[in-house]
């Protein structure tokens, strides 16, 4: 064995090196781009779900005491909100969830394409986007979670996985009192 090839760092540590490089480089453009969403206590929005019954965000976190608590925006026409409807659906099962229907039409719109697909999880309409707005959101897919005292704690923009989002909804409900 040559002396070149004795100073060479295991393969495994430049694999090491380049998983962290690629980590740390996604971390940085996600604080990016999320740099201007809201933070600090939820805004406030009401309106009528599309089976019908109202909504209250207020409302919802006091029939939900000591609960984290997920929004998600989507739109009909995000192809990335496709693959992440089955998890959101699956976690509405278990955990508070209301979602924002963002620029895809009225409520009966909605709700058709809601029955069409499939789509179990509560959800208002935003034909005018104007609950996104207030959340600063950038794109959707986009998920939002509170902790129990209301506070914004996680925001994320693009896909993001089942697991991930129950990790947080989790993280968010920690030191919580019912």
């Amino acid at each position: 064995m040559s002396a070149d090839a004795s100073r060479k760092p295991p393969r495994w540590r430049r694999w090491a090196l380049e998983i962290a490089i690629f980590v740390a480089a996604f971390l940085a453009f996600q604080a990016w781009q999320l740099r201007d969403t809201a933070r600090g206590p939820a805004p406030q929005f009401a309106g009528m779900q599309t089976d019908g019954q109202a909504f209250d965000l207020a409302a919802w976190r006091a029939a939900h005491p000591g609960q984290p608590l997920l929004i998600y925006f989507w739109a009909e026409w995000c192809p990335i909100c496709k693959t992440t409807a089955g998890s959101v659906d699956s976690i509405a099962a278990d955990h508070p969830v209301i979602t924002v229907a963002t620029q895809s039409g009225d409520g009966a719109a909605v709700a058709r394409l809601m029955a069409e697909k499939g789509y179990r999880f509560p959800t208002l309409a935003d034909a005018d986007g104007r609950i996104m707005q207030a959340y600063r959101l950038p794109g959707t897919p986009g998920f939002v979670v509170l902790a129990p005292d209301g506070s914004i704690r996680f925001v994320s923009v693009g896909y993001s996985s089942e697991l991930g989002l129950r990790l947080r909804l989790w993280w968010a409900g920690l030191g919580a009192t019912t």
